[in-house]
């Protein structure tokens, strides 16, 4: 319940007004609410409700309208009418009625205001003077009593108006101050403290001569009216009018919120989250991010939610070119009045003690000065904070930093990311009613990955569907800087278009900073920091350069990699290809360097560091692509040599059939390559169609490679011709061929034993010993296998005692023995070392056959179900996998398993890790 006396006396509960009763009920109950919980007599109640026209038995009369008024207050409220000895008293809770709390209101405005929160004062004090409806106890008759009741919350009313004046003028808004001001001081101009704060105001306003006239009016009206000189402060603000002293001046903020764009904010919710959880424990955190992604956008967002500070302002620093204007364009978003000299120390004197946000928009191409700047603002303003926009941290030391990433295209479960979902947002902004079929999904995936999930691209892109579909914008992509149009009016972007923004991060940096940009828009996927070493311009320190373009944003680090990786994004990558006057030296560069990389591989990936070879090309595979598509065009003989060289990795990454594709683009495009050079990329054929193709095109294209190496004249050449003749006994083998197979084992052991190369002197003894276990010397063939195994893995060449385990496991399930599942699981872990897909998933394979004779029927069948889908994806086909079965096991396979149980098989959904957990269970 809200009891109101400031105006006629009302009661209110939950908003809805209470029937008193009519005037005397109402009359009664304002002589009790003034008492203020004090008990009033019945001679003064009856004084009050009858002054001297009281009734005949005016005790009895008060006794009927107390319970009148009782009635009237309701079940919930009667029992707050007390009766005493000494009379009736009200006993309200406080702040109860409106008297209360406007004194209350006032108390806190005054209290806001000394503790320099002027925007929160004057809050308080409007909402305090809009209770204040009329005369305090109007329905109450004139006494002494209620005159002096009235007059004490008069001057509590005046008090207020002006202490609320003296908050609009500290928040900045001095025109608006001054206009009431004026007001003020004609309704009550006798009271010097509105004539201070006219004064103050117009001076603020620019106004000297007004402020000084105003001074004069005040004094003449006094003194005229009242024979008094005007009291210490006006005589003081004369003085210090007449001096122009800067501590008159106190910055303005437009009181109105920080302008938010009509468009949604989406995706930066976590971020928010940051800025604001940030800046409520530091004095200084920067939002860093490449151009176009959002930083301005967030900052805005973040200042528009309202935080609690007395006084706001956002300095958008885009246009500003020279460093010695920075502190004037802070000045004069602020409202600091022009000043002759550095603006600085009025600044400092003027914000020191507010506790107030500054809002520093692109910063970037001034860093070292504003960092200046702020640095002496924060010295000396103690409460100030700043939020500050920027494509490089300020370095400043207790500075929080806020990478602001491109938005994700796909969330973490697959599903739509928020670079989607603002780009629907936009676009049907233009197109009302719009909703995406399952192809523009596709193309809007598309569209987002090819833009970087960069909001202004997207925005920009978005735009454009008034004209074109989704599918038409992806496919003129390659000049999306012409696609992409200017910006939408209202956009807080600071450039007109896409290829402005980029340029801004681009055009500003030192020569040798932007040569080495340049130099690396021709990397796929990413590169490592020996790249950028490798392909460096001349004279170029490339981790000098790197850290200013990692730091300007203009190049992203990943350290969680190792090595540390780094990208450009596609939108800079298109910008840096388009500025470089010397594009096709710059490919070059990036093809000579994937040479480098896979010549210097080739070794490894026989040897111990095969494992880690093949990680390290497997990430630069998008790289590899790129050289070698550039080689072919270029130089198809560097082409042939580099597809040639990746022999083991097509095969071992399960990328086969592309490896197939590029040794014969190769070997066709150069005809006159070096004899050793045709040579590999021929054998290079042989495993690919091993396991691409059936055995008569695999016997082919051994042939081929047999005709290619010819007589092996050199160490090069005798080197092909080891791998051949182990190829020739893997072909053999799988054809049952053991006699075939045993001599070209032997051959292949004999050829590695004379080179010193023992992947090939194990491969020999591999396929040796293989093909005495087809010739049914098992025993002597298993114990050759063993030593294979042991070698192999005193060598460190884990894929060669993989490859040998393996043969032993078939042999094993031949003989139905139980040790198969082990060999099989140390065979998995060699391979999976090794990053050996193919051979991972052969393994698997006869893990299933090993399941199965376990007695472990349901797993072998999950097991099955899964090598075969991920056999479809990667790797050997699965015709090719049922190749190398151990075929006698096929029926115990079905009959364990029934031949209807496929449907029912729950296999199709594992990964690799879970294929190996069930093998190794």
């Amino acid at each position: 319940m809200l009891v109101r006396v400031l105006g006629a006396t009302e009661v209110t509960r939950d908003g809805t007004a209470v029937d008193l009763g009519g005037p005397l009920p109402r009359r009664l109950l304002c002589a009790l609410v003034m008492a203020e919980g004090q008990p009033v007599g019945d001679d003064r109640l009856v004084e009050v409700l009858w002054g001297d026209r009281a009734p005949a038995r005016p005790e009895a009369a008060l006794q009927v309208y107390v319970s009148r008024l009782r009635r009237a207050l309701g079940p919930q409220d009667r029992g707050l009418l007390e009766r005493g000895t000494a009379g009736y008293r009200f006993r309200l809770p406080p702040q109860a009625t409106d008297a209360a709390g406007f004194a209350a209101g006032v108390d806190e405005g005054r209290r806001l205001l000394a503790a320099d929160h002027p925007s929160r004062g004057l809050a308080v004090l409007d909402e305090a003077l809009a209770l204040w409806r009329g005369e305090p106890y109007a329905d109450l008759p004139d006494s002494a009593e209620t005159a002096a009741v009235r007059r004490r919350f008069g001057e509590l009313r005046e008090a207020a108006v002006e202490e609320r004046l003296a908050a609009l003028l500290a928040t900045g808004d001095a025109p608006r101050a001054v206009a009431e001001l004026e007001e003020a001081v004609s309704a009550a101009p006798y009271r010097e403290r509105r004539w201070a704060l006219l004064v103050l105001g117009l001076y603020r306003c620019g106004r000297q001569g007004d402020a000084l006239a105003a001074l004069r009016r005040a004094r003449s009206l006094l003194a005229d009216e009242l024979g008094v000189d005007p009291g210490p402060e006006l005589r003081r603000l004369e003085r210090l009018v007449f001096a122009q002293d800067p501590h008159l001046l106190l910055p303005s903020v437009n009181q109105a919120p920080v302008a938010r764009p009509l468009s949604s904010f989406l995706g930066r919710a976590e971020e928010l989250r940051t800025v604001s959880g940030l800046l409520a424990e530091r004095r200084l955190v920067t939002l860093v991010g490449p151009a176009g992604v959002g930083k301005t956008r967030l900052a805005v967002e973040y200042a528009s939610t309202g935080p609690d500070v007395d006084g706001l302002w956002l300095v958008r620093l885009a246009d500003v070119r020279q460093p010695e204007v920075i502190a004037q364009a802070i000045a004069d978003a602020v409202g600091l009045a022009q000043v002759a000299g550095d603006p600085l120390p009025e600044l400092v004197e003027a914000l020191a003690g507010r506790a107030a946000l500054l809002v520093l928009d692109n910063c970037e191409h001034l860093v070292d000065a504003v960092a200046a700047q702020v640095v002496e603002l924060l010295a000396g303003c103690p409460r100030l904070r700043v939020l500050a926009t920027s494509r490089e941290p300020l370095r400043i030391d207790g500075e929080a930093t806020v990478n602001v990433a491109p938005l994700a295209v796909q969330e973490p479960d697959g599903g739509d990311g928020p670079a989607m979902a603002l780009l629907f947002d936009r676009v049907r902004a233009v197109r009302p009613g719009w909703s995406p079929s399952a192809e523009e999904r596709v193309q809007a995936r598309l569209l987002c990955a090819a833009l970087d999930g960069i909001p202004l691209a997207l925005e920009l892109a978005a735009a454009r569907t008034r004209l074109l579909g989704l599918d038409e914008i992806v496919q003129h992509l390659d000049d999306r800087f012409a696609l992409l149009g200017p910006v939408q009016r209202g956009s807080l972007a600071p450039h007109a278009t896409l290829d402005a923004a980029i340029a801004w991060s681009v055009n500003p940096l030192p020569a040798q900073d932007r040569a080495m940009l340049l130099r690396l828009w021709p990397f796929e996927g990413g590169f490592p920091l020996e790249a950028a070493e490798e392909t460096r311009p001349q004279g170029v320190s490339v981790l000098e350069s790197l850290s200013t373009l990692v730091t300007r944003s203009v190049v992203g680090a990943d350290t969680t990699a190792s090595p540390t990786r780094y990208r450009l994004l596609e939108t800079i990558r298109a910008y840096c290809e388009a500025a470089d006057p010397d594009p096709r030296a710059t490919r070059e560069a990036h093809a000579q360097w994937v040479r480098g990389l896979v010549s210097r591989s080739a070794a490894d990936m026989a040897g111990r560091r095969a494992g880690r070879t093949t990680r390290t090309l497997a990430r630069e595979l998008p790289n590899l692509r790129a050289g070698i598509d550039y080689d072919l065009a270029h130089h198809p003989e560097e082409a042939l040599r580099t597809v040639g060289l990746l022999e083991w990795f097509w095969v071992r990454c399960g990328h086969v059939a592309e490896g197939r594709r590029l040794l014969q683009t190769a070997i066709e495009a150069a005809p006159g390559a070096p004899h050793l050079d045709h040579a590999r990329a021929r054998l290079a054929m042989v495993p690919s169609g091993f396991f691409a193709t059936e055995m008569t095109e695999a016997r082919r294209l051994l042939d081929e490679a047999r005709t290619a190496i010819g007589e092996p004249s050199d160490d090069g050449l005798r080197s092909l011709y080891g791998r051949l003749r182990y190829y020739t006994a893997f072909i053999a083998l799988a054809s049952g061929d053991a006699g075939v197979a045993h001599r070209a084992g032997s051959t292949a052991a004999a050829v590695g034993a004379d080179l010193g190369e023992d992947h090939t002197l194990v491969a020999g003894q591999m396929t040796l010993s293989t093909a005495m276990i087809q010739q049914g010397r098992v025993g002597a063939g298993e114990a050759g296998l063993i030593e294979a195994v042991r070698r192999a893995r005193g060598q460190g060449i884990l894929w060669c005692a993989g490859w040998a385990e393996l043969a032993l496991a078939q042999s094993y399930l031949r003989r139905r023995n139980a040790e198969a599942l082990g060999v099989l699981r140390r065979a998995l872990a060699d391979f999976q070392g090794e990053e050996d897909t193919t051979y991972g998933l052969a393994v698997l394979h006869h893990g299933v056959q090993a399941l199965a004779l376990a007695g472990r029927p349901q797993d072998a069948i999950r097991l099955r179900t899964a090598v075969r889908r991920h056999a479809r994806l990667v790797g050997p086909r699965p015709e090719v996998l049922r190749r190398t079965s151990v075929l006698e096991l096929a029926d115990l396979l079905i009959d364990l398993l029934g031949d209807d149980r496929d449907e029912q098989d729950e296999g199709a959904g594992l990964s690799w890790s879970a294929m190996a957990e069930l093998l190794n269970s």
